[in-house]
């Protein structure tokens, strides 16, 4: 699965990397890589992925075999706890978000 998840990022680095910044594609890679691995260890599995830039913004959609929608605001985990901090750093890093039972969930990312 590990393999999967640094192919799928590495293809969508390759993508993205004429059209914005380091700082840009680090966020992504990062941003992509919580939901993928969140996908695959809470949702059953990754069903489909995508990655778009849409004017000023990326977009990065990922749904699970399992419909999740997290909650409007993310609450902090304890730095010192070993998990749960992948979804409020997927917060911090984006713009905006949108959840969909058709398309899962998409973040957005500012250039």
């Amino acid at each position: 699965m590990e393999e999967n998840v640094r192919a799928v990022l590495e293809n969508m680095c390759r993508q993205l990397q004429e059209a914005v910044s380091p700082e840009v594609l680090f966020d992504a890679k990062m941003i992509a890589h919580e939901l993928l691995v969140n996908a695959l260890a809470y949702g059953g599995g990754v069903e489909a992925f995508s990655f778009a830039l849409e004017g000023e913004e990326v977009r990065i959609t990922v749904r699970g075999k399992r419909a999740f929608c997290p909650p409007e605001h993310i609450p902090r985990a304890d730095v010192m706890a070993e998990h749960g901090r992948g979804l409020y750093l997927v917060e911090a890093l984006s713009c905006r978000r949108a959840y969909s039972d058709r398309e899962g969930l998409s973040v957005f990312i500012k250039i």
